[in-house]
């Protein structure tokens, strides 16, 4: 029997992963699971960069919109979900395609994660009332005291990795480090990874194309649409915290315009960052990308 693939295709924010995906699973006759943790949730359309009505159509998606900000949803719950869905559509297909820019996420499909548990929204709305109040700063002192073996080995200047590892520590009384095995699971499907790349100076003119088209498509109305629930968990990501900060009158309609862009600049950065430590990644500018049959050869190579 021909062995089930799973083809993940990664890279950063506005590099062209849809467009890809989508005609890849075509070129495939398959299916795409959205591993982008901002897209599952329905009431962010606009501000995720959700694919078109048009390109929803052209393939089946899933985990795209499956959700409520309401809801409370972490890479656990999603990698259960989406390897139960997987084996699901194994059985009428070879293969899968897997998109998304979230790091964590997609390496909880390809290689598992720790079963950790979900923080109360009680803890929630307080460690996140302390970054508001107090910055970053506050987050860091407060994992060094609980956690200092993780504290040296975490990415200090991401706050929802904080916020996650303080919310282990004080929902457990344990140290985030002691809870985390790291151990891979096995998988009985074959992985391949397809990162897709851009010249920076490129990749920065697409995202401050893309937050100026956002604009015009009406974020600023689904912004203000979400302002009364902008302390929830799932809001506090780029591309409405800083439109937030502006409805609070704390700075201006501008200086949010240049926030978003610098933001969405900065996680692009961190999302390379995140992907390069990943050896098994075949990278490909998206402007030169081979012919699929070329392409699959190249990564499906052992």
């Amino acid at each position: 029997m021909k062995q089930k693939t799973l083809y993940f295709v990664v890279g950063p924010t506005a590099v062209g992963k849809t467009t890809f995906a989508i005609q890849l699973a075509q070129y495939l006759e398959t299916e795409i699971i959205s591993a982008d943790s901002r897209q599952f949730f329905r009431e962010m359309n606009i501000g995720t960069a959700t694919p078109s009505l048009e390109e929803l159509a052209q393939v089946k998606h899933h985990f795209i919109g499956n959700l409520s900000i309401h809801q409370n949803y972490n890479v656990s719950s999603f990698e259960q979900d989406a390897i139960k869905l997987i084996y699901q559509l194994f059985e009428e297909r070879d293969a899968v395609v897997v998109v998304g820019g979230s790091g964590l996420y997609l390496d909880a499909l390809a290689y598992g994660i720790d079963d950790l548990p979900d923080a109360s929204e009680e803890l929630r709305l307080d460690l996140k009332r302390l970054y508001d109040n107090e910055g970053i700063e506050a987050l860091q002192v407060k994992l060094e005291a609980l956690d200092p073996v993780f504290y040296l080995q975490i990415d200090k200047q991401n706050p929802k990795r904080l916020l996650r590892a303080l919310e282990v520590c004080i929902s457990t009384g344990k140290p985030y480090s002691e809870m985390r095995l790291g151990q891979k699971k096995d998988r009985d499907f074959k992985i391949c990874w397809i990162g897709l790349e851009q010249e920076r100076i490129v990749l920065n003119e697409r995202i401050n194309l893309r937050v100026d088209l956002m604009l015009e498509n009406g974020l600023l109305d689904e912004v203000k649409q979400l302002y009364p629930y902008k302390d929830l968990n799932s809001l506090n990501t780029v591309g409405y915290k800083e439109f937030f900060t502006w409805l609070d009158g704390k700075e201006t309609f501008d200086w949010a315009v240049e926030k978003v862009k610098t933001n969405s600049r900065r996680y692009a950065k961190r999302q390379m960052t995140w992907f390069r430590k990943n050896e098994d990644i075949h990278w490909f500018r998206v402007d030169k990308l081979p012919e699929f049959q070329v392409l699959l050869r190249q990564v499906e190579r052992e």
